[in-house]
């Protein structure tokens, strides 16, 4: 069984064992959280879709670690006029690790 939560402003695809990588939730690490914001609902050929979210679904997750990604450089410059300018961003994410989906 397999569900399409919406976390962050984003969709996974996950289901039961899996560890995905969402943006930052505020929670403690080993702390287990409830998704209720489930899009979709699919076993096999069946397939649940919600308007918008499916009626009591829910997946549960275990909070693994908190990071930060890989630097993305940012770099502008414009030609010809001595302008050049560096930066950088690290995003903040959050490891899950999905123990049931119900639904």
């Amino acid at each position: 069984m397999y569900a399409v939560i919406k976390t962050g402003g984003k969709q996974y695809k996950v289901a039961a064992g899996e560890k995905i990588k969402v943006e930052q939730i505020a929670a403690d690490v080993g702390q287990e959280i409830v998704i209720e914001q489930v899009l979709a609902v699919g076993e096999g050929a069946d397939l649940k879709v919600g308007t918008p979210w499916v009626a009591g679904a829910t997946v549960k997750a275990t909070i693994v670690a908190h990071g930060r990604h890989d630097k993305v450089r940012i770099f502008k410059m414009r030609r010809r006029k001595h302008y050049q300018k560096h930066g950088g961003h690290r995003q903040n994410y959050t490891e899950l690790s999905i123990s049931s989906v119900n639904g």
